[in-house]
């Protein structure tokens, strides 16, 4: 799993690089939803785009998954981020069914502003799900925390 992580996580950071260098107004925010070893969608933060507050880069790429495989489970799939998800973000990933996050940027290290609950920690929303959830933060950490500091993703 390490091995598949970290090329995943490659992936994803490289992209929300791309997307802080394409001049959005927002700083780069990247996802991917894979399984079986295969990427199934990816998507970048589409907020500036729509002026849609939901458009989340992980939300994009779960509804991009979704329509690929015309279904809204996504069981056995891993959800990549360069920024921790926020709670939205990681309601939507357990309405598909998705039980396995792995992330770049975690909570403690990005702007606050990023983060709506900020008494709300990733453990406490693993703990309340009523099935298992896995999560692994701070892979790749270093190369995008620049990215959020000042809590405009």
């Amino acid at each position: 799993m390490e091995a598949e992580d970290m090329r995943f996580m490659r992936l994803v950071v490289a992209s929300a690089r791309s997307a802080a260098r394409e001049g959005a107004p927002v700083n780069g925010i990247a996802a991917l939803v894979a399984r079986d070893g295969e990427i199934l969608a990816e998507g970048v933060n589409e907020v500036h785009l729509a002026n849609d507050p939901t458009r989340h880069a992980e939300i994009v790429a779960i509804g991009r998954a979704t329509g690929r495989l015309g279904t809204p489970d996504l069981s056995g799939a891993t959800l990549y981020s360069s920024l921790q998800p926020c709670e939205m973000c990681l309601a939507a990933m357990r309405f598909a069914g998705i039980s396995r996050v792995v992330f770049a940027a975690t909570k403690p290290n990005v702007a606050e502003k990023c983060f709506m609950f900020g008494g709300l920690d990733i453990g406490d929303f693993a703990s309340a799900s009523a099935s298992p959830f896995e999560f692994r933060g701070g892979l790749l950490e270093a190369e995008v925390l620049d990215l959020y500091v000042n809590g405009e993703e």
